[in-house]
């Protein structure tokens, strides 16, 4: 008999076969490639990267399952089963271009994602299942209502595609959420120097925490000294009522390394800010 599926974790596992083919082509794997996958589940998705892939490794946090698929996937040599928390595996821990391949369980997508990315020096591409909702917050622009914290980090950091969406009827149970699938490319140099990537997530973060704000006055209460923000705005020839939502992702960065040095100087007190 099959696991049943868990809500406590957020548990929709796909049935479709013609999603995990898509998947699968998405990945666009040679045959040399390590695949890490993250929650397996009942392993309709695992078992078609054990056929493409030179191994996978695979983390799954519900024991039941992993029991399961530890029982049912002996044939796959190529498979390393992991029973665990994948905010916990050791990611370092992965071969240098590796490539992820996951549906996220929608509750965590985004703290994963941002665990994936602080890694991507051992991936050179993720294919993740995705809240739809997420998935368009990843692929905004400047401008649009779904620009934020999320699109400005990922975007700095990858090439984002969303694929293509999946119904609801491919998964047991049926999600209430749409989900899509989306494909990040890691580009190498990303957007942002690696000596840089505190202070940008801090400017971003802080940018953002107070949404129907002017920008200045955002970073403001976030701890941003102002005329350290309205000297950096006019290094970008930004008007001081400028908001977050209409900076692109090259300003976001230069009005970061703006304000680098001030904050080294006392001009921003505080944390990283809020979380996305």
């Amino acid at each position: 008999m099959l696991p049943r599926p868990l809500k406590q974790l957020g548990q929709h596992f796909l049935i479709d076969t013609n999603i995990v083919r898509k998947i699968v082509a998405l990945a666009d794997l040679s045959g040399q490639e390590t695949v890490f996958e993250i929650g397996p589940g009942r392993g309709i998705l695992t078992r078609a990267l054990c056929g493409v892939a030179s191994r996978v490794i695979a983390v799954e946090i519900d024991r039941q399952l992993y029991e399961h698929l530890r029982d049912h996937t002996r044939d796959c040599a190529n498979l390393e089963l992991h029973h665990g928390d994948a905010l916990n595996f050791p990611l370092s821990s992965l071969p240098e271009e590796a490539v992820v391949v996951a549906n996220l369980p929608y509750y965590l997508s985004t703290a994963l994602l941002f665990r994936l990315l602080d890694h991507r020096d051992r991936c050179s591409r993720l294919v993740l299942m995705l809240q739809t909702e997420v998935a368009r917050r990843l692929i905004a622009g400047p401008g649009s209502k779904d620009y934020g914290v999320l699109s400005v980090l990922t975007q700095v950091a990858a090439e984002v595609e969303l694929a293509f969406h999946v119904s609801a009827q491919c998964f047991r149970p049926r999600p209430e959420v749409g989900s899509s699938v989306v494909k990040l490319r890691i580009t190498r140099p990303g957007l942002v120097p690696p000596a840089q990537e505190k202070v940008f997530r801090l400017v971003v973060r802080a940018s953002f925490a107070h949404r129907r704000k002017r920008l200045l006055n955002s970073l403001r209460d976030e701890g941003f000294a102002p005329a350290a923000v309205q000297a950096a705005l006019a290094r970008l020839r930004r008007s001081s009522d400028c908001r977050a939502e209409e900076l692109s992702l090259e300003e976001f960065v230069q009005l970061a390394e703006a304000l680098g040095q001030p904050m080294e100087s006392d001009a921003v007190h505080g944390d990283s800010g809020p979380s996305v």
